[in-house]
């Protein structure tokens, strides 16, 4: 099909986030071409530990991660992980992240990103309902373990209980109780979120959503936007040798929007994080909910078939190859928990994008507000998808979005 030199509205990114924006502005009439590379269906929004978690409201930088921040950085084994290649680059982004761990920094993000998680799991129950993927959703709730008293201790459930989350403390006896497969030897407690869901498989969640786009008439145009170029009654949008004009674009491009960010007036501090995954095929995962060991920075996520153990930062580009090693780490501490799990069925990594205060660039461009950004999610892409659709919609229509978008300004940087 020859690709169309104009429509109503541009969508760049054909993630989780571009998905949804497409759906929620096609039901309100607007004629959608999605703009994204050809598509092998294994990117951040299949690869992901398939949590909505609206229990997620404290960023990554917090004054307890900027107390260990040289353990972490320096240790083979941490969570956070940083490519020596990569360190002088990132220098700038990690000062950013420095100064947003900083206590009052932090509960600034805390409460901005408490905000948008408060209404994500309604967001999401309404489309899945809409796609056909009410019975993928499971909401049984999600487990933070700790595995030590002292890790115990230093547990801070009182924080999310003031920005609205529901935490029960579970003894050791009742976690055994919420998950009698757990050995009973691992674990001093736990944190439990009675009110989180999870995806019973992201890929067939996605599936429904690409299906259900296309039956609405978004056309899909394969190839990577590198260009912008506002004008003043429309966007012209680069697309290889193809060039596409459109009365408004959203930039939801996730790890690849900076550049594009850039051509519309804003210059983000957007790096990259490359997520990994471990899956373990099975009939029956051996934990019910998903659960994160507290200082191990993965969640153990029971899916359809399979056990999908899946986390950790490693800062590190788009250009890289997969490091061996952070695999490795992830399978040495399932052995810690599960020793008699079988060999990894398959392996995964991907790219999130990363912002130093943890927030996602929503919003109209500084330099052009014919484009709306909705990018950065990090590691809440799958539990934002929805809402942050609802939220592009309402601004393109020019409603109230009833959610202070401030904090999520690109102005901010």
């Amino acid at each position: 099909m020859t690709p169309p030199t104009d429509t109503d509205i541009a969508i760049i990114g054909a993630g989780i986030v571009g998905l949804s924006c497409a759906l929620r502005l096609a039901h309100q009439g607007h004629a959608i071409t999605l703009i994204a590379p050809p598509d092998d269906g294994t990117g951040a929004s299949y690869g992901n530990a398939g949590i909505i978690a609206d229990y997620a409201v404290l960023p990554v930088g917090t004054p307890d991660v900027l107390r260990d921040l040289p353990a972490l950085l320096f240790s083979r084994t941490s969570p956070l992980a940083i490519r020596h290649s990569a360190l002088v680059s990132l220098a700038p982004w990690l000062l950013r992240f420095t100064r947003e761990c900083l206590p009052a920094r932090a509960q600034a993000n805390a409460s901005a990103i408490a905000s948008l998680l408060a209404q994500s799991l309604a967001e999401w129950r309404d489309m899945a309902a809409e796609i056909g993927g009410t019975d993928l959703i499971r909401q049984n709730g999600a487990l933070t373990l700790y595995e030590t008293p002292r890790e115990l201790a230093r547990a801070t459930p009182d924080t999310r209980r003031a920005l609205g989350v529901r935490v029960e403390m579970l003894s050791r006896v009742e976690l055994g109780q919420l998950e009698p497969a757990l050995p009973a030897h691992i674990g001093a407690g736990a944190a439990f979120y009675p009110d989180a869901a999870s995806l019973r498989d992201p890929a067939a969640m996605l599936a429904l959503l690409r299906a259900a786009v296309t039956a609405v008439g978004v056309l899909r145009v394969d190839g990577r936007a590198s260009g912008l170029q506002c004008g003043d009654s429309h966007v012209r949008v680069q697309i290889g040798a193809h060039s596409l004009r459109a009365r408004h674009v959203v930039l939801a491009a996730g790890a690849w929007s900076r550049a594009l960010a850039a051509q519309a007036g804003d210059r983000v501090a957007l790096d990259t994080e490359r997520g990994y995954h471990l899956e373990y095929d099975m009939a029956a995962p051996p934990v019910q909910r998903p659960m994160s060991p507290s200082t191990r920075g993965y969640y153990f996520s029971p899916m359809a078939g399979r056990l999908r153990v899946a986390g950790t930062v490693e800062l590190g580009g788009l250009r890289a190859a997969p490091s061996p090693h952070r695999w490795q780490v992830i399978e040495d501490g399932v052995r810690a928990v599960f020793a008699d799990l079988p060999a990894p069925t398959r392996r995964w990594m991907g790219f999130r994008p990363s912002l130093p205060d943890s927030k996602p660039v929503i919003g109209p461009a500084k330099g052009c507000a014919r484009v709306i950004h909705a990018f950065g999610h990090g590691h809440l892409g799958l539990t934002m998808g929805p809402i942050t659709a609802r939220i592009v919609a309402d601004l393109i229509a020019g409603r109230a979005t009833g959610v202070d978008l401030t904090p999520f300004s690109a102005a901010r940087f």
